[in-house]
């Protein structure tokens, strides 16, 4: 399946293929795979159609090239929100993808082979299993623009704690992969991206021949306590969609 975006802002591209039990997502968009809203539903949607198709066992995802995993939410995408509902609308997309990753009845397996920032910090702690390369560094970088990792704090809080989420939120600038791995964001560093893929490929390999219950079931008490999360999501949405308004967040995009 692919799924592929017409106009110049929503640019972008969504492969999805199965094979011998792993059901592989691929992502891309010219600018750094940033995630403008239309790529960000068809993500979500590609997901949650994996999640149904019993040919897929395990869900790998992964994005395109050989630079950044994900520059995050799209900069020309925030320069086109008018009005709060639209900024809500566009934030949303990020929770969208969240809800179908960590509701997927399979773990999510990622691989990482490029610096993330954003809402691409956010994809990794939705995952169940994230291995990384060596200098795949990831950063929060919504402060420095003015408004907060709002959407993907709660996702990624659950994932490491509030400590150490606080300092990456606070902080807003790039934190190394053995700084992800200790905190948990990587559950493994491998030093080359040849190794990443051998890994990566090994591993889906593995649980693709596991008990399918017995993983669907591991993967409910994961995320056990997160039935309020679309309610969450939604009001998280609308304070960035309401904050990426502000003259600040203006002036700072603008730079």
């Amino acid at each position: 399946m692919q799924y592929n975006s017409p106009s110049a802002l929503d640019a972008g591209v969504v492969n999805a293929a199965i094979s011998d039990g792993v059901g592989t997502i691929r992502f891309g968009h010219p600018k750094s795979n940033s995630l403008p809203g239309s790529l960000l539903a068809r993500i979500a949607e590609a997901v949650e159609r994996m999640g149904a198709d019993p040919a897929a066992r395990v869900i790998v995802l992964q994005s395109e090239g050989t630079g950044p995993f994900c520059a995050g939410a799209s900069l020309e995408e925030f320069k086109a929100v008018r009005d709060a509902e639209s900024g809500t609308r566009f934030f949303s997309g990020f929770s969208q993808v969240i809800l179908a990753m960590i509701r997927a009845p399979k773990f999510v397996v990622t691989r990482v082979q490029g610096k993330a920032a954003g809402g691409g910090v956010g994809l990794i702690a939705a995952s169940d299993y994230a291995l990384a390369v060596s200098d795949a560094a990831l950063k929060l970088s919504e402060l420095a623009l003015g408004i907060g990792p709002f959407v993907v704090g709660p996702v990624i809080e659950r994932k490491i704690g509030l400590a150490a989420f606080s300092a990456l939120a606070i902080e807003a600038d790039w934190h190394g992969a053995a700084w992800a791995e200790r905190h948990g964001l990587y559950a493994e560093v491998l030093e080359t991206p040849p190794a990443l893929d051998a890994r990566v490929r090994d591993l889906a390999r593995k649980l693709a021949g596991f008990n399918p219950e017995a993983m669907r079931r591991l993967k409910e008490s994961f995320w056990e306590g997160t039935a309020h999360w679309p309610e969450l999501l939604s009001a998280r949405a609308a304070i960035s969609g309401s904050l990426v308004l502000s003259e600040f967040t203006r002036k700072a995009i603008g730079a």
